[in-house]
């Protein structure tokens, strides 16, 4: 063991054993405050790269829907299981060096997994052109964090289309990642950091090749199914503590099994539809991606109007549902250190 490292664990046992545990604490706290600086590059940026570069070779010498399959195998496998290894690996050396630096470094890494901050500055930008009556402002803005044509959408649309943002992305985007650092903490800082930046890559490989229509419709399929299967636990969660902080958890749940079964996505409709019903709110309808018009399933009771206050209140619930799982995972890894510390 380094001496640094070693010194420490005998002279501040204490310490020793709290890094674990502050790491999520002090990761949260730095996506809250700073989130992720904007000229900076971010790990999500390294991927997307990275799978660029890998589906134009595909692209460009495999032909047969068969090799592009294969290759899709490979990637959903190989940007994963690689981004984990080098965050866990990093993470591992500079904890080897000085448990202080491999802190730091996990905190860094967990912290750029977490996008509690983005999606609040995303809503955030869009609404306050809006608010100001700057629509045709407003849609360009949402231009940037959607896949819908946002040129023709009118103010009831434009809020819409951010509700429905802001309740799918705080699964992938913000609790999912903070589900997989927690578990992974359990067996080790290295693990946990490594398990959340693969959830992340995952993430990052549904978003940008998980789509059925062509080109991707074989090179992304492996990665969509993988994510799908990856966010079904931490989703079914989020739902759970959604519902029970409506205080109304059977109401929630009963619509959750109503009307979600009808989004082809086996977690976005679940995600999209207890913040839906927690809040009274019904979202979905006709949208228009690339100039062709696709129906969503309407998902929830249309009690309320979708507004500003709406919408905050949707951005309050995913901070609620963070705390919540945060001081719980907090609390399992105070138990489970302390108990190597006595």
């Amino acid at each position: 063991m380094p001496v640094v490292g070693k010194r420490l664990r005998e002279k501040m046992p204490v310490l020793w054993c709290s890094l674990p545990i502050a790491i999520p604490a002090l990761a949260a706290m730095v996506d809250f405050i700073i989130g992720d600086p904007w000229h900076w590059i971010h790990p999500v940026q390294v991927m997307g790269w990275s799978i660029r570069a890998y589906q134009t070779i595909v692209f460009r010498f495999c032909k047969s829907p068969f090799w592009q399959r294969f290759a899709g195998v490979v990637l959903g496998i190989g940007l994963p299981s690689l981004s984990g290894a080098i965050a866990g690996g990093s993470v591992w050396l500079a904890w080897h060096l000085a448990a202080w630096l491999g802190g730091i470094v996990a905190v860094v890494i967990v912290a750029s997994c977490l996008a509690g901050r983005s999606l609040r500055r995303a809503a955030e930008d869009v609404l306050w052109p809006l608010n100001q009556g700057d629509i045709p402002k407003a849609r360009q803005r949402l231009s940037q964090y959607v896949g819908r044509d946002t040129q023709a959408l009118s103010e009831p649309e434009i809020l819409r289309a951010v509700m429905e943002t802001i309740s799918e992305n705080a699964i992938d985007g913000v609790l999912a990642p903070l589900f997989y650092a927690l578990v992974g903490m359990v067996i080790a800082p290295a693990v946990g950091v490594g398990v959340a930046i693969a959830y992340k890559a995952l993430s990052t490989l549904d978003s940008m090749v998980g789509y059925r229509k062509a080109p991707y419709t074989y090179l992304g399929w492996f990665s969509a199914r993988s994510e799908d299967v990856a966010t079904w636990l931490p989703c079914r969660l989020a739902v759970i503590t959604i519902a029970l902080l409506s205080r109304r958890p059977g109401d929630v749940w009963r619509m959750c099994q109503r009307d979600a079964p009808a989004d082809p996505s086996p977690n976005a409709g679940w995600s999209e539809c207890a913040y839906a019903a927690a809040l009274g709110i019904q979202v979905g309808g006709a949208n228009v991606y690339q100039g062709q018009v696709r129906q969503k399933p309407r998902l929830g009771n249309s009690t309320r109007t979708i507004d500003n206050q709406v919408i905050r209140q949707g951005l309050q619930l995913t901070r609620r549902v963070f705390v919540i799982w945060l001081v719980l995972g907090l609390l399992g890894l105070a138990f489970r250190y302390g108990l190597n510390c006595g």
